[in-house]
């Protein structure tokens, strides 16, 4: 995982002809702290990822490495707890499991992916991450981006 994330992420900003301290400018962060987004050494939050897209127009598949191919969206990513977290149940639901599976599956604990869930916590990175892996799940939809939950174009 780390490594598509880092090298997705550093390659959007040298195509953007921007530095890690323009870059940590914009994303109210410093140049050590972007310089270690793009090493894998720490985890660029969820927050700042969606600016970074929303600003930049790129989607969240092509910068977490899950598609090869930008796709440019006319919509914004707002971050809706409520709303990633009915696409969660619904991404549930239609595989017919529970949360106790899913959480076992990518490594949550039952309570916290319920918090995801129920819309009372907004998802991190890292379990977002996880599950859109674990079930070819699109994180531009997840967040409700994008209408079309599986990914394509791996």
């Amino acid at each position: 995982m780390i490594g598509m994330i880092d090298n997705n992420l550093r390659y959007c900003r040298e195509e953007l002809e921007m530095t890690q301290e323009e870059l940590g400018i914009i994303l109210g962060a410093s140049k050590q702290i972007v310089s270690n987004w793009e090493t894998g050494y720490v985890f660029m939050p969820l927050t700042k990822l969606v600016r970074f897209c929303n600003l930049y127009n790129y989607s969240l598949d092509f910068v977490v490495g899950f598609t090869r191919k930008n796709i440019k969206y006319n919509k914004e990513i707002k971050l809706d707890s409520k709303l990633i977290g009915n696409n969660l149940k619904t991404l549930r639901k239609s595989l017919n499991l529970t949360q106790q599976k899913i959480s076992d599956k990518c490594n949550l604990y039952q309570a916290t992916y319920n918090h995801y869930e129920t819309g009372y916590s907004l998802i991190k990175i890292i379990p977002a991450y996880s599950i859109c892996k674990t079930y070819n799940i699109s994180m531009d939809w997840l967040v409700g981006r994008s209408k079309n939950p599986k990914i394509t174009n791996k």
